[in-house]
């Protein structure tokens, strides 16, 4: 006889609000001993504000939450030190890693072993790091300063950090959001290994299709409030998109056939010391060039280089068939290039508001004798606000307390309002919810048929198979294959970038 799962977390009534804003409105919530519980919603829907109340790291207004140790026991009040000692362990979905510090001191940071006179001993801690990541599958050197690596590397290094501490309860938000296939096939290895021991797992994705794939059960929230929790095996993906939207979503890819115009970026022979290698190609007015490839395949490289960021480049770049030298973030912006990053938080200054962060690409362009309409600034930023669905509305905010969907709906408004006709998109869709990526999809088909050219990096093979007119593939730094439009399916891209 199967023996029942005991509850290890439960969470009732949980209110929280923060000026202008009901984050959350009295939320309940649980988790079972080895059970995978999938936490899905928009961006702002509350779902990492109810993980960081779990974690200790925000207090909650109202509410009761009970922990299992020996028992269910009330927790009056959560600091994330209490938190870690309650067992509970969260990899957050923007990295609480210090760049300055080793990959090997990250993991153990705040409990690095020591020896029996009292002295770190650093033997072990690079031997139980290489341990910890081995268990992810991933050979990274323990040595290597953390703010050298991808942000691929970086997540799989925040994710050996908290699997080495033991947790009986793991948060995961958005784990794979930078990881390929392959990662994240390993990633959810581990999942299952986890709670075949007992561990129980909230996991907050905003990729449907892995719903069904790890989860048992799965609770919507929209707008602070609880939709409803349900099995995975009694909802259709379809099903899900509803409750999380509020509304039926008619066309996840918008897509428009556009003619090309002219060559508005070509490429020749692009290299960046030991990360690509003679690249070439062009991306003409009105085209989607999507580019693919497995970490570490250089395509972050790529678009660096294409924005100035890799100086060091040797090749041509044209911008309307004039040989444009471009060497640095100033002089991409000149030419009429933008970049949304992979990590947001490159594109943004934290702790300005939503205004300044619109208008910063053109501010850069300006005279130093030019005086800034802060009027006009706030003009632009309420029709973007409004035109993008930037929530919560409230232009003094720090852009640093939006949820991540909405940091990246600023950072796309400051292409939208610049004078750009390339846009480098590097994985946009990356930690944002199946509604916001429909906006962004259908930004992306508005702005080809304006005549933009846009280069589309993205690890989500469906993304590029229904956006992109051609597909480049990137392999070890070098072009593998550039497919047409139609001629190509899932397999051909993972068969080609491998």
């Amino acid at each position: 006889m199967k023996q029942e799962r005991r509850l290890l977390l439960l969470m009732e009534k949980i209110d929280k609000r923060f000026p202008g804003v009901h984050a959350l409105d009295h939320v309940d919530f649980d988790l079972y001993e080895g059970e995978v519980h999938v936490l899905l919603g928009e961006n702002g829907a509350g779902k990492s504000t109810l993980m960081k109340i779990l974690s200790g790291s925000l207090p909650r207004d109202s509410g009761r939450i009970f922990i299992r140790n020996h028992e269910m026991q009330e927790i009056a009040h959560m600091s994330p030190e209490h938190a870690q000692a309650l067992g509970i362990g969260m990899v957050y979905q923007e990295l609480s890693l210090v760049p300055t510090l080793s990959v090997a001191e990250n993991i153990f940071l705040g409990r690095l072993p020591r020896n029996r006179f009292g002295l770190i001993d650093w033997k072990r801690v690079h031997g139980d790091a290489k341990a910890s990541l081995n268990t992810l599958g991933i050979d990274l050197d323990t040595h290597a300063i953390t703010g050298s690596l991808s942000v691929a590397e970086q997540q799989l290094t925040e994710i050996a950090r908290v699997l080495a501490s033991q947790p009986r309860i793991l948060v995961l938000d958005e784990p794979t959001s930078a990881l390929s296939d392959t990662e994240r096939t390993r990633l959810f290895e581990i999942i299952r290994r986890l709670r075949e021991k007992g561990v129980g797992i909230i996991y907050i994705s905003h990729r449907l299709a892995e719903v069904p794939l790890i989860g048992d059960r799965v609770t919507v929230l929209r707008d602070g409030q609880k939709i409803g929790t349900f099995p995975t095996s009694e909802v259709t993906e379809d099903q899900l998109i509803q409750m999380v939207v509020g509304r039926k979503l008619t066309e996840q890819y918008p897509k428009h056939g556009v003619e090309k115009g002219e060559v508005l970026l070509r490429v020749e022979n692009l290299s960046v010391p030991g990360k690509l290698e003679n690249i070439s190609f062009e991306v003409y007015a009105g085209e989607i060039l999507g580019v693919f490839g497995l970490m570490g395949a250089g395509q972050n490289e790529l678009a660096r280089a294409l924005f100035g960021l890799e100086p060091a480049y040797t090749g041509r770049i044209y911008i309307r068939e004039r040989l444009t030298p471009i060497r640095n973030s100033e002089g991409a912006i000149r030419v009429g290039i933008g970049l949304i990053p992979r990590d947001r938080r490159e594109g943004l200054i934290p702790m300005l508001s939503i205004p300044p962060n619109i208008t910063l690409g053109q501010v850069s362009q300006y005279s130093p004798h030019r005086v800034l309409s802060l009027q006009k600034e706030k003009q632009v930023a309420q029709r973007y606000i409004k035109e993008l669905r930037i929530q919560p509305p409230i232009l003094d905010r720090p852009v640093l307390y939006l949820s991540g969907g909405n940091q990246q709906k600023v950072v796309l408004a400051r292409w939208l309002y610049g004078d750009t006709q390339i846009l480098v998109l590097d994985d946009p869709t990356r930690g944002i919810d199946v509604g916001a990526k429909a906006e962004v999809f259908s930004i992306m088909d508005s702005l080809s048929r304006r005549g933009i050219g846009i280069v589309f990096i993205s690890s989500e093979m469906q993304e590029l198979l229904a956006m992109a007119d051609r597909i480049l593939v990137l392999r070890r730094g070098r072009i593998a294959s550039i497919f047409q439009r139609g001629e190509v399916d899932q397999e051909d891209l993972l068969r080609s970038a491998s």
